[in-house]
């Protein structure tokens, strides 16, 4: 007796299941497209809208949004919903639907191909956003017309680049040292005290504030107007009450230099604060008290034990900093604009680019800012394999 062979049914179940997860990442990177698409397109809003109303069948209404376009209020919270939803949930889609995947595939294959799921989205913004006009900036640089020599010559021979060049190195001396040993001040004072977290609280609050906004802020306390005026300007405001003539803190070099870096070390004095303040409290006891038996002053204790054992972490901190002043544009632009030689290298590129548009000298520009930021690099990584973090 002769037994009809088994037949596999068809499975539809089985089928959904293995289908929906490359559906979910599929529908992520379609809203993830669709979303930037109506991001980059300033009626991006009312298009959203007006597909809306054409769906629930109000054609009428549809019509009219795309002849009067939407209210102000109601674009941005457009924009905002839409920057939401494609940020959040269409990145989360393609995550969840790309890892599903990797579980459908063998063992030993998924745990190849899922680190390459999840970095290769990164890895490609990255090189899209990135790499890709770093190379066509330096490429820029180099075939403009007249070549290398007429381009970076003229950058040598242009006196408000060498003013730039020299306010960059003030800030980069000023404000990184400011910062950083200001910081580390604070960290060891606030130490001590009962009332630390909110010591720390208030010293930190600016870095919260854009530099933008903290330009402004600063545009209020180095006011000026003239003598016979009431002065508007919190510093004048004092200045003059201490029977001094109102100065021009913004507008009399070298002084409004030295005035912007202040800001600078404003904004930055909380971040190296926080940051040395970990590194000092995982210092250990033992030693300090060690040191104290052997007959070390407090002094002597700060700068020949307790520097040295969170050196790295400073140095950490200043690179951090350092880069950050060497690309920096917000205070300058929103206070002087670069006038009253108070131009740096970053302002210097905005000018070139979008005053003179001259997109060969504003590349060449950019790429001295990175072989500025090269060695500061550079040397923090030399320190990290001395120290044996990371590869």
């Amino acid at each position: 007796m002769t037994t009809a062979p088994l037949t596999r049914r068809p499975d539809p179940v089985g089928a959904l299941v293995r289908v929906a997860p490359l559906a979910a990442a599929l529908v992520g990177l379609w809203l993830i497209v669709l979303g930037l698409d109506v991001l980059r397109d300033p009626l991006g809003a009312d298009r959203v809208w007006a597909s809306l109303y054409d769906v629930l069948g109000q054609s009428a209404t549809a019509d009219a949004i795309r002849e009067r376009g939407l209210d102000a209020v109601q674009a941005k919270l457009t924009t905002l919903v839409v920057g939401v939803v494609v940020g959040v949930g269409g990145i989360w889609l393609v995550y969840v639907g790309l890892n599903a995947v990797a579980d459908l595939l063998p063992r030993r294959l998924a745990g190849a191909v899922r680190p390459w799921l999840f970095v290769g989205p990164a890895a490609a913004m990255v090189a899209v956003f990135l790499v890709v006009p770093a190379i066509v900036t330096i490429w820029s640089s180099l075939s403009a017309e007249g070549g290398i020599a007429e381009t970076y010559g003229a950058l040598a021979e242009d006196p408000e680049m060498w003013v730039a060049v020299r306010n960059n190195v003030l800030w980069l001396v000023l404000g990184t040292g400011g910062s950083v040993g200001i910081g580390l001040l604070i960290a060891t004072l606030v130490d001590r005290v009962k009332r630390e977290a909110l010591a720390k609280t208030f010293i930190f609050l600016p870095l919260a504030i854009s530099m933008a906004g903290a330009a402004v802020i600063w545009r209020f306390v180095y006011a000026w107007v003239p003598e016979s005026e009431p002065q508007i300007g919190i510093l004048n405001a004092i200045w003059t009450a201490l029977g001094n003539e109102p100065v021009a803190w913004l507008q009399a070099p070298p002084l409004n230099t030295f005035a912007l870096i202040v800001i600078m070390v404003w904004l930055q004095t909380g971040f190296a604060m926080v940051v040395l303040s970990a590194a000092l409290k995982g210092v250990p006891n033992e030693i300090i008290e060690a040191a104290r038996i052997d007959g070390a002053t407090e002094r002597q204790l700060f700068f020949a034990v307790i520097v040295p054992m969170i050196k790295g972490t400073i140095l950490a901190v200043a690179t951090t900093i350092a880069i950050a002043i060497l690309k920096v544009f917000d205070i300058v632009y929103v206070t002087t604009g670069g006038k009253f030689e108070t131009e740096v290298l970053a302002n210097r590129m905005f000018t070139e680019l979008f005053t003179f548009r001259n997109f060969e000298r504003a590349s060449a520009i950019a790429v001295v800012l990175f072989l500025a930021v090269t060695p500061i690099i550079a040397i923090n990584v030399r320190d990290l394999r001395r120290r044996r973090v990371g590869p």
